[in-house]
């Protein structure tokens, strides 16, 4: 067994450990592989060992791995990364979800963008949770606002929220911060029937999966625990 296998292994253990502190249902929660700045021949292994959904920051770099992975039709592709205006056809054309929207111009240009045969772009907006002034992210106070437009789009599927909650947080503001979001979250469900159906929280990474779980995540977002140090 590779070391990317037994890492795979070594995480959904750490998932099925939280879900079960939290009585929850470990098939509720996903794994995202963040293979940024990691080979494609790391993403085949870990494809072969049932990964299936990667996430990517970097869109020139993801662009070279999609293909140069062209081969294998069933990965999903989660684009990461802050988004810039000139990238949002790229985006648009070649991931099935985007976890960064935090404003509405970016939506539609995405929206637009989206080719006639897709289907809708699966998006969370980024939440700026603990209201860091150089960290990207809507305000909590103006989520609801910006849900609501997006979900009048056509190309495009509001699937729930995302947060990156302050690295300086131990596990207390930890826990606050991911339970807020999740409490927004339920908010944003009980606002109108097109939030009704809100059902993502992308929430978590390698040092913060547990409470992350705790407090609701339905996908963790796990790079250096699968794949060792970044090339």
């Amino acid at each position: 067994m590779s070391n990317i296998a037994r890492n795979i292994n070594s995480i959904s253990e750490r998932i099925q450990s939280a879900a079960k502190k939290s009585d929850r249902n470990p098939a509720d929660i996903t794994l995202l592989a963040v293979s940024k700045k990691q080979s494609s021949a790391a993403i085949r292994q870990a494809y072969h060992h049932g990964q299936r959904h990667f996430g990517e920051n970097y869109l020139q770099e993801a662009l070279q791995k999609q293909d140069e992975l062209a081969d294998i039709p069933d990965i999903e592709w989660h684009f990461i990364g802050p988004v810039q205006s000139n990238k949002t056809r790229k985006i648009a054309e070649n991931f099935d979800w985007l976890h960064t929207i935090d404003r509405i111009s970016i939506a539609e240009r995405i929206s637009r963008q989206r080719p006639i045969g897709l289907p809708p772009l699966n998006v969370c907006l980024q939440v700026n949770i603990d209201h860091e002034p150089n960290k990207a992210g809507v305000d909590e106070k103006e989520t609801a606002e910006l849900a609501v437009a997006v979900t009048r789009l056509p190309a495009i599927k509001l699937r729930g929220l995302m947060t990156i909650p302050s690295a300086a947080n131990g596990p207390e503001q930890q826990h606050a911060a991911f339970a807020k979001l999740n409490q927004l979250l339920k908010q944003l469900q009980s606002l109108c029937p097109e939030l009704a159906t809100l059902d993502t929280l992308s929430m978590g990474m390698s040092a913060d999966l547990e409470v992350a779980v705790e407090e609701g995540s339905t996908l963790v977002r796990i790079g250096t625990d699968i794949f060792g140090l970044r090339q």
